[in-house]
């Protein structure tokens, strides 16, 4: 195993980790703890990636990477949750995202909150551009069963951004 080749695949895609990150952790701590637990599971992998030259490498990593945020997610929600930060604590450490488009960012980030953890990877691999049949070879589900679940987490997404009047 050539941890020189790890780093290497690491560094080219932690923007795809990091964005699995967000998508199932609000809190910054928490992304860079998850980000660290799917680092050390992807290295603990590696050996058995490099021995099939065929597999896919963005299949493999986004495999990975749900499958541990997922099994985080669920140990989170098993676990008392910590004391709350009063919001002047909170105020300070979260810095706000600025843009033209931050509003509809954070609108679309809080509606995919509401998501399932399932639901949420298919909101990842699509926001991701990943063909349907990439999608199914990550979720290790058919085609059908992507396309069918997609349409129906596109209308719950739909549904949590129209404003209720």
């Amino acid at each position: 195993m050539q941890s020189a080749d790890f780093v290497a695949l690491l560094q080219a895609h932690q923007a795809l980790i990091r964005r699995v990150c967000r998508l199932y952790c609000a809190d910054a701590d928490d992304r860079q703890d998850l980000f660290q637990e799917i680092v050390l599971q992807l290295w603990r992998a590696y050996p058995r990636y490099e021995a099939r030259p065929d597999a896919k490498l963005s299949t493999w990593l986004y495999r990975i990477g749900l499958n541990v945020a997922i099994s985080n997610l669920r140990q989170r929600t098993r676990r008392p949750a910590p004391t709350e930060l009063t919001a002047e604590a909170l105020a300070v450490a979260q810095a706000p995202e600025t843009g033209p488009d931050a509003d509809d960012r954070a609108a679309l980030y809080r509606a995919i909150d509401r998501l399932s953890e399932v639901d949420k990877a298919f909101v990842l691999l699509y926001l991701e551009d990943r063909p349907y049949d990439e999608m199914a070879d990550i979720l290790g589900i058919t085609q059908n069963n992507v396309r069918v679940k997609m349409h129906r987490v596109q209308e719950k997404l739909r549904s949590l951004l129209v404003p209720a009047y």
